[in-house]
């Protein structure tokens, strides 16, 4: 009698867990994921908004005349248009994309446009993956991405090659958005491992911008890259927090809602510890920027502030309940408010009138600063126990030892070369068992 008396009571507690659950995950916004990361400033952020007009050119058939130019245009020289690709021209291997040699800022651009949701050969490389599927370079990336990289890299390696060459002060830069930037990502992984095919271009002259990217490549290869590699989200934009598989999500457009709270309570119910002990788990890749523009409880939008950090853990590990998780991966609301948080930034500038030599010294110092976060990620990730994670050495040579060892490298000896660097005890482990007496014993 005591015990059905006492049912009541449990359902209410029941009930008000689950409010509160919903409350709090309603209250939950994105800027609380980043709350605690530094501000980007004008010299590191610079780049975005040029290259979202970059990409968002590559939708225009012809750039001289162009009939959805943004506010100001796309900034694009049409000479300086080194080659353009289309569905046919990639034979439906990867999504449409360009080469272009901008003279102004001494960059050689690579621009990958996004997923076309009208065309179903986009669709069979973004859904080409299972958990655990395919490893390169020391951990786990995705394999249809992986596959459009090494078909851009193939067709364009000659081209690349030659006017790194030809421009040996230029940078080489890949960006691309959505399902392109998950490709060109993994482009840079492929280059900075295949240096030697590109003119032995150093690792400093590469770098990547993936906007709104879809996640690519598991924890110890996000970070290890962090210093080339990064990634610009917007605010609530679902893709780059989406764990489940991508056929999931496109099978449940209809009711997407449905499927985001379905992906709240499983995050809700999965360890942190778990997460990041999982070696075949895809993250965003590199470093990330954060563009934060509305607050909780709060109608329309604030002047965007961009957050920017090398994170390993907590690293947009939860989906946002938001009628905004969509909208916010759009290039063009994300080319609009990245050039908005640009702005601004160089009005705070402007007004703190920062002399010619004090502002050298600050991009020098801010160079030293994002150096020395990168190399306490790549610390925190071993601290943390995350798989395959290294610790950059002490000397400084981090990064020449990689180079060196991984430039014109096929993936089965970089394979090997990363499994040189496993620990002893693990070594052992695998080797031998222990028996009933405490000896150690092969493996049979």
């Amino acid at each position: 009698m005591s015990i059905i008396c006492g049912l009541p009571i449990l359902e209410c507690v029941y009930c008000l867990a689950c409010a509160r659950w919903v409350w709090q995950k309603c209250l939950y916004t994105a800027g609380h994921e980043s709350e605690n990361w530094g501000l980007a400033t004008v010299e590191e952020f610079e780049p975005v908004p040029r290259f979202c007009r970059l990409i968002l050119a590559g939708y225009e058939d012809d750039i001289r005349h162009p009939l959805w130019a943004p506010p100001g245009g796309y900034g694009v020289n049409p000479d300086w248009v080194v080659l353009r690709k289309d569905y046919e021209g990639t034979l439906g291997r990867v999504t449409p994309y360009m080469i272009y040699l901008d003279h102004d800022n001494a960059d050689i651009v690579l621009a990958v446009r996004g997923l076309n949701l009208a065309k179903e050969s986009d669709y069979l490389v973004l859904l080409d993956n299972k958990l655990g599927q395919t490893k390169f370079g020391g951990g786990y990336v995705h394999n249809g991405l992986l596959k459009a990289a090494e078909w851009v890299f193939d067709a364009e390696c000659e081209v690349l090659r030659e006017l790194v060459e030809r421009n040996p002060n230029y940078t080489l830069t890949f960006t691309g958005h959505s399902l392109g930037a998950g490709v060109v990502a993994l482009l840079t992984l492929l280059v900075v491992q295949n240096q030697g095919k590109l003119g032995n271009i150093e690792r400093k002259r590469i770098r990547c911008y993936a906007i709104a990217p879809a996640r690519c490549m598991s924890l110890n290869l996000a970070v290890r890259y962090a210093d080339i590699i990064n990634s610009i989200v917007l605010q609530d934009d679902f893709l780059p927090r989406t764990t489940t598989a991508l056929e999931d999500v496109f099978k449940s457009l209809i009711c997407l809602p449905c499927l985001l709270c379905l992906m709240c309570l499983k995050d809700t119910c999965t360890l942190e510890e778990k997460m990041l002990k999982d070696p075949r788990r895809l993250y965003a890749p590199g470093r990330l920027y954060h563009i934060v523009e509305r607050k909780p409880l709060r109608l329309g939008r604030f002047p965007p502030v961009v957050r920017t950090a090398v994170p390993v853990d907590g690293r947009f590990e939860h989906m946002v309940l938001s009628c905004n998780a969509t909208s916010d991966h759009a290039i063009i609301w994300i080319e609009r408010e990245s050039n908005r948080a640009l702005d601004l930034m160089r009005q705070k500038d402007k007004i703190m009138e920062i002399p010619a030599k004090q502002r050298m010294e600050r991009q020098e110092s801010l160079a030293r600063e994002l150096s020395q976060e990168y190399k306490a990620a790549l610390h925190r990730a071993v601290v943390l126990d995350i798989p395959e994670a290294f610790s950059p050495s002490a000397y400084g040579t981090f990064h020449e030892m990689e180079e060196g060892e991984n430039s014109g490298k096929s993936s089965k000896e970089i394979s090997f070369l990363s499994r040189r660097k496993e620990s002893w005890d693990g070594f052992v482990e695998r080797l031998f068992d222990v028996d009933e007496s405490g000896h150690m014993v092969f493996k049979k």
